[in-house]
C-alpha cells in the first residue's frame, strides 16, 4: 500500500487568527481561507494534519480540557465546511518551552508521531507554518516541502510552490 502525504498545518497564525494564547472557543477565529485551501489540499490526496505548540497549557494561562474544546469546535467547523479531519489528526505539545521536551517544535516528535500513526510519505508532505520553528521541525522530520507564511495572512493552494 503507497504511503500517504500530509499537508501539515501550524495552528496559531495559520489556522486560526493568533489572539496569543487561544485557550477559549470564543477566541477562536480562522484565517480567511484557510478553509478552502485544506479542501483543495485534501482533494488533491494530501491528508490534513495539524501540528500545534500549546504552551499556554504549560504556562497556566488555559487547561488541556480548554484546549480539547477549541479542538472539538475547529474540527467541527471544519467537517462542516467538507474537511475530512478527525481528532486523531491533531496533535499539540502541552509543555512550556523550558521542559525542553522532543515534541514542542522546533523539534520533529509531532511530525514523527504522525507519520508513524498514518504511515506518511515524509518527502512527498507539505508544512505550513508562521514561525521558523515550524519550518525547522517539519525539516527535521524530513517534510519535503515547506512554506513559511506570514501570520494570519489569507492563503490560496496555487499559491503555494508545487501545488
Amino acid at each position: 500500500m503507497a504511503k500517504r502525504k500530509a499537508l501539515f498545518l501550524d495552528r496559531d497564525g495559520v489556522i486560526n487568527v493568533d489572539h496569543s494564547y487561544v485557550g477559549r472557543v470564543e477566541d477562536f477565529e480562522f484565517v480567511e481561507g484557510i478553509l478552502e485551501l485544506i479542501r483543495e489540499a485534501e482533494a488533491e490526496g494530501y491528508l490534513p494534519i495539524v501540528v500545534t505548540n500549546q504552551s499556554g497549557i504549560g504556562r497556566g494561562y488555559y487547561s488541556e480540557a480548554d484546549f480539547e474544546k477549541v479542538t472539538a469546535y475547529m474540527l467541527e467547523m471544519m467537517q462542516k465546511a467538507g474537511i475530512g479531519i478527525g481528532r486523531e489528526q491533531v496533535f499539540s505539545c502541552p509543555h512550556a518551552p523550558e521542559e525542553q521536551c522532543a515534541c514542542r517544535k522546533p523539534q520533529p516528535g509531532m511530525f514523527l508521531e504522525a507519520a508513524r500513526r498514518f504511515d506518511l510519505d515524509m518527502p512527498a508532505s507539505w508544512m505550513i507554518g508562521d514561525k521558523a520553528t515550524d519550518i525547522e521541525a517539519a525539516e527535521a522530520a524530513g517534510v519535503g516541502h515547506r512554506a513559511l507564511v506570514p501570520p494570519d495572512q489569507a492563503l490560496q493552494w496555487k499559491e503555494l510552490n508545487g501545488f
